[in-house]
């Protein structure tokens, strides 16, 4: 079974989450979940346990215990839902065009519409 474990302090490494669920029964693997940039901790990971009802007794046992200094969360981890968003480009609104017309004391520079030079005319001729 896989237990998701939540709220954990940010200085317990993956060994130390499979020593606090080790009395409990055989733990297969264990996981704290880190930022890919910085290697912190995100403060949560994953459990998984050989046996399911030592799983459900260590969950039972753990949930809401103070590890740390942090009450953690434990309970059943939930698949991840069927065609999730994966992953590439988010559309993304990049500024616009200045707004047309003069600024408040003068021309508007650099902006879309509005006049190209301060005569006020394209001289593109």
């Amino acid at each position: 079974m896989n237990i998701y474990v939540g709220n954990l302090s940010w200085n317990l490494k993956d060994q130390d989450l499979s020593n606090l669920f080790a009395p409990h029964g055989e733990v297969v693997s264990a996981k704290i979940v880190t930022d890919k940039f910085t290697q912190r901790s995100k403060g949560f990971g994953f459990v998984e346990m050989a046996n399911d009802a030592e799983a459900q007794a260590a969950i039972t046992a753990l949930n809401g215990t103070e590890v740390d200094g942090r009450n953690i969360v434990v309970n059943e981890s939930r698949p991840k839902p069927e065609g999730g968003g994966g992953g590439g480009f988010k559309k993304r609104s990049f500024g616009g065009g200045g707004g047309g017309g003069f600024k408040k004391g003068g021309y508007n520079k650099g902006g879309g519409g509005g006049y190209r030079d301060r005569g006020g005319y394209n001289n593109d001729y």
